[in-house]
C-alpha cells in the first residue's frame, strides 16, 4: 500500500514537472526567435580565426579554393589542402603562401577511408591539430538512373556522403578533447529539392544534410565544437560546367567567391544552416505547404527539369 501511495505521488510530481516543461516550450521558442531577429540587428562577437588551422577537402580548385583564400584573407593561422590532383593543390598553396598565410597540401581521396585516416595521422604530426574543417570535396555524375554507371553512382556516394563519415571521425575526437573546434559542410539546396539528371548528387547530398543535421543536434552539449551547413545555389564552377537554368537573370548562378566569403563569416558568427542565396528559404517553404502538381509547375518554369540536359561538368 505504501509502494503504491509512493509511485501514486511520483507519477502526479512526473506529471506536473511534465506540464510545465510543455507550458514553458513556448516561452523558450519565441526567446530564441527573439535572439535571432535581434542577432540580425546588432552585430554578434565573431570569432578570431588567427589562431585556427583549417583544413578543406577538395581544396585545389572551385569553391575550396576560394574557402583558402577566403580564410586566409581572415588570417587562419594554417591551412591544409587535400585533393586528388596535385597541380591544383600546388598552385593553390603557392597562392595562399604568397598571401602570407602558411599553407600545407596533401594528396588525400576522402572516398578512401583507409587513406583519409593515413593522411589524418600525416596532418597532426606534420601540422598539427585541425580546429576547423571544411568538407567541401564533391563530384557529381550528372545522368539520369538508367543511363548511369553502377561504379560513377558508387564513387559520388563515397565521395559525397561517406568521405565526411571518415573525415569527421578522423579529426572530431580531438576538438572535442581540446574544446574547439568546428565541422564545415559544403552542401548544396539539390539536398531539399533534387532535379532530374543529377540523381546520384542530389541522393549523397541529401545524405549528406542528414548526417549535418544528426551531427550538428548531437555537438548541442558540447562547449566549443560547433557545425555549420551551407546549402549553395547552382554555382559557377567547372563542376557544373553546361548546366543551364531558364532565366539566367531572375536565377543566377553563384559566384564560388560570394559563397567562400559567406561560408567563413556563418563560421564566424557560429551560424548552423545557411541557405544561399536568402531566396532558397522560400522554396523550402513553398515545398512544404504547395501540392505536387503546383510545386513541378515551379519547377517547369525554372527550367530545372531540363537544366542538366546541356551539362558537360567534371569528375
Amino acid at each position: 500500500m505504501v509502494k503504491f501511495a509512493e509511485d501514486w505521488h511520483g507519477g502526479i510530481a512526473m506529471d506536473c514537472r511534465s506540464v510545465g516543461k510543455l507550458l514553458l516550450l513556448p516561452v523558450q521558442m519565441v526567446y530564441c526567435v527573439l535572439r535571432a531577429a535581434l542577432c540580425l540587428l546588432v552585430p554578434t562577437r565573431l570569432r578570431d580565426l588567427r589562431g585556427d588551422t583549417v583544413l578543406i577537402t577538395g581544396g585545389g580548385r572551385g569553391i575550396g579554393k576560394h574557402l583558402a583564400k577566403e580564410f586566409a584573407k581572415h588570417r587562419a593561422k594554417k591551412i591544409i589542402l587535400w585533393g586528388r590532383t596535385e597541380k591544383c593543390l600546388k598552385e593553390t598553396a603557392e597562392e595562399i603562401k604568397q598571401m602570407g598565410t602558411e599553407c600545407h597540401y596533401f594528396i588525400c581521396d576522402v572516398g578512401n577511408r583507409e587513406e583519409v585516416y593515413q593522411q589524418a595521422k600525416a596532418v597532426r604530426e606534420k601540422v598539427g591539430d585541425v580546429t576547423i574543417l571544411v568538407n567541401n570535396a564533391a563530384v557529381v555524375h550528372g545522368k539520369s538512373l538508367i543511363d548511369s554507371d553502377d561504379d560513377a553512382l558508387l564513387k559520388s556516394q563515397h565521395i559525397n556522403t561517406l568521405g565526411q563519415f571518415w573525415t569527421t571521425k578522423a579529426f572530431l575526437p580531438r576538438m572535442l578533447e581540446l574544446q574547439n573546434g568546428h565541422i564545415v559542410c559544403i552542401n548544396s539546396v539539390l539536398a531539399l529539392s533534387a532535379i532530374p539528371g543529377a540523381i546520384d548528387y542530389c541522393t549523397s547530398k541529401a545524405s549528406s544534410f542528414a548526417f549535418m543535421e544528426s551531427l550538428t543536434l548531437g555537438l548541442l552539449d558540447c562547449p566549443g565544437v560547433n557545425a555549420t551547413t551551407v546549402l549553395p545555389f547552382h554555382t559557377n564552377t567547372e563542376m557544373f560546367q553546361g548546366m543551364r537554368v531558364r532565366f539566367p537573370n531572375l536565377f543566377p548562378p553563384l559566384k564560388p567567391e560570394t559563397v567562400a566569403k559567406r561560408t567563413v563569416e556563418a563560421v564566424q558568427k557560429n551560424q548552423a544552416l545557411l541557405l544561399l542565396p536568402w531566396t532558397m528559404h522560400l522554396l523550402v517553404i513553398l515545398k512544404s505547404i504547395l501540392p505536387q502538381s503546383a510545386f513541378e509547375e515551379i519547377h517547369r518554369f525554372s527550367g530545372s527539369y531540363t537544366c542538366m540536359n546541356t551539362f558537360k561538368g567534371r569528375t
